[in-house]
């Protein structure tokens, strides 16, 4: 079992950044692809980008170029760094985890077996 805490969300002007950090339970966590979702208002989830446990990290297609997901496994934390913000990415972000050492890409949230409760990022035009 782990538990995922989100941080960093706020309002920021469009064209500004964020920075996103999920803070995990557990002595495993090196062993977990974390990713990031996200979900505006009247949307459905959204996949936003991942970051495997061996390190390889893949984007979605609406943040390719501005967001980027890191993971300091000494602090077992994943970051995820926002740049060049849009009013369209204002949504509720997401973290989630699933313990895995398959080479597959999980990119739906179903895959994923644990949540944290988000983090609120609002961006204004």
């Amino acid at each position: 079992q782990v538990q995922l805490v989100e941080s960093g969300g706020g309002l920021v002007q469009a064209g500004g950044s964020l920075r996103l950090s999920c803070a995990a339970s557990g002595r495993t966590f090196s062993s977990y692809t974390m990713a990031w979702f996200r979900q505006g208002p009247g949307k459905e989830r959204e996949f936003v980008a991942v970051i495997m446990w061996n390190g390889r990290t893949y984007d979605g297609d609406s943040v390719k170029g501005r967001f980027t997901i890191s993971r300091d496994n000494a602090k077992n934390t994943v970051y995820l760094q926002m740049n060049s913000l849009k009013p369209e990415d204002t949504a509720r972000y997401y973290c989630a985890a699933l313990l895995s050492n398959s080479w597959y890409v999980p990119r739906t949230d179903d895959e994923y077996a644990y949540w944290g409760q988000g983090t609120q990022v609002t961006v204004s035009s």
